[in-house]
Protein backbone atom coordinates (compact mmCIF):
# COMPACT_ATOMS: atom_id res chain seq x y z
CA UNK A 1 0.00 0.00 0.00
CA UNK A 2 1.21 3.47 -0.85
CA UNK A 3 0.70 5.20 2.51
CA UNK A 4 1.64 8.64 1.22
CA UNK A 5 -1.08 8.49 -1.44
CA UNK A 6 -3.49 7.00 1.08
CA UNK A 7 -2.69 9.77 3.59
CA UNK A 8 -3.85 12.51 1.22
CA UNK A 9 -7.09 10.66 0.53
CA UNK A 10 -7.68 9.92 4.23
CA UNK A 11 -7.47 13.60 5.21
CA UNK A 12 -10.01 14.44 2.52
CA UNK A 13 -12.39 11.62 3.51
CA UNK A 14 -12.32 12.52 7.18
CA UNK A 15 -12.83 16.20 6.42
CA UNK A 16 -15.85 15.46 4.22
CA UNK A 17 -17.29 13.17 6.91
CA UNK A 18 -16.94 16.01 9.40
CA UNK A 19 -18.80 18.26 6.96
CA UNK A 20 -16.31 21.10 6.79
CA UNK A 21 -14.58 22.81 3.91
CA UNK A 22 -10.83 22.64 3.42
CA UNK A 23 -10.67 26.38 4.05
CA UNK A 24 -12.66 26.13 7.28
CA UNK A 25 -10.48 23.28 8.54
CA UNK A 26 -7.29 25.14 7.64
CA UNK A 27 -8.35 28.23 9.53
CA UNK A 28 -9.51 26.16 12.52
CA UNK A 29 -6.02 24.67 12.66
CA UNK A 30 -4.51 28.17 12.69
CA UNK A 31 -3.04 27.76 9.22
CA UNK A 32 -3.37 29.61 5.93
CA UNK A 33 -6.63 29.23 4.01
CA UNK A 34 -5.00 26.82 1.54
CA UNK A 35 -3.21 24.53 4.05
CA UNK A 36 -5.58 21.54 3.83
CA UNK A 37 -6.16 22.10 0.13
CA UNK A 38 -2.42 21.77 -0.46
CA UNK A 39 -2.36 18.53 1.53
CA UNK A 40 -5.38 17.04 -0.24
CA UNK A 41 -4.00 18.03 -3.64
CA UNK A 42 -0.68 16.29 -2.91
CA UNK A 43 1.40 19.44 -2.88
CA UNK A 44 2.63 19.09 0.70
CA UNK A 45 2.57 16.90 3.78
CA UNK A 46 2.04 18.28 7.27
CA UNK A 47 4.81 18.25 9.84
CA UNK A 48 4.45 15.73 12.65
CA UNK A 49 3.03 18.49 14.84
CA UNK A 50 0.64 19.45 12.05
CA UNK A 51 -0.46 15.82 11.74
CA UNK A 52 -1.14 15.65 15.49
CA UNK A 53 -3.26 18.81 15.24
CA UNK A 54 -5.17 17.30 12.32
CA UNK A 55 -5.92 14.19 14.38
CA UNK A 56 -7.04 16.35 17.30
CA UNK A 57 -9.27 18.32 14.95
CA UNK A 58 -10.97 15.09 13.89
CA UNK A 59 -11.13 13.88 17.49
CA UNK A 60 -9.11 10.75 16.76
CA UNK A 61 -5.71 9.35 17.65
CA UNK A 62 -2.92 8.87 15.09
CA UNK A 63 -3.53 5.12 15.43
CA UNK A 64 -7.19 5.62 14.51
CA UNK A 65 -6.17 7.83 11.59
CA UNK A 66 -4.00 5.05 10.15
CA UNK A 67 -6.50 2.25 10.81
CA UNK A 68 -7.49 1.62 7.21
CA UNK A 69 -10.10 -0.94 8.29
CA UNK A 70 -12.22 1.84 9.80
CA UNK A 71 -13.92 4.09 7.28
CA UNK A 72 -15.23 6.53 9.87
CA UNK A 73 -13.11 6.53 13.03
CA UNK A 74 -15.06 9.42 14.53
CA UNK A 75 -18.37 7.53 14.28
CA UNK A 76 -16.76 4.32 15.52
CA UNK A 77 -15.45 6.16 18.57
CA UNK A 78 -18.90 7.65 19.24
CA UNK A 79 -20.53 4.23 18.93
CA UNK A 80 -18.06 2.64 21.33
CA UNK A 81 -18.58 5.43 23.86
CA UNK A 82 -22.35 4.92 23.73
CA UNK A 83 -22.15 1.12 23.80
CA UNK A 84 -19.98 1.27 26.92
CA UNK A 85 -22.93 2.89 28.73
CA UNK A 86 -25.26 -0.03 28.00
CA UNK A 87 -26.08 -3.04 30.11
CA UNK A 88 -24.63 -6.36 28.85
CA UNK A 89 -28.07 -7.32 27.55
CA UNK A 90 -28.48 -4.05 25.66
CA UNK A 91 -24.98 -4.38 24.20
CA UNK A 92 -25.80 -7.92 23.02
CA UNK A 93 -28.96 -6.60 21.35
CA UNK A 94 -26.96 -3.91 19.53
CA UNK A 95 -24.37 -6.52 18.51
CA UNK A 96 -27.08 -8.69 16.97
CA UNK A 97 -28.51 -5.69 15.08
CA UNK A 98 -25.06 -4.87 13.70
CA UNK A 99 -24.51 -8.48 12.67
CA UNK A 100 -27.90 -8.48 10.95
CA UNK A 101 -27.07 -5.26 9.07
CA UNK A 102 -23.72 -6.74 8.00
CA UNK A 103 -25.39 -9.97 6.91
CA UNK A 104 -23.52 -12.19 9.37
Amino acid sequence: MDYIEWFYKRVSELRVQKGVSAREMSLSLGQSESYINKIENKRTLPSLTGFIYICEYFGITPQEFFNNNTVSPQKTKQLINEIEKLTPEQAEHILQIIKDINGK
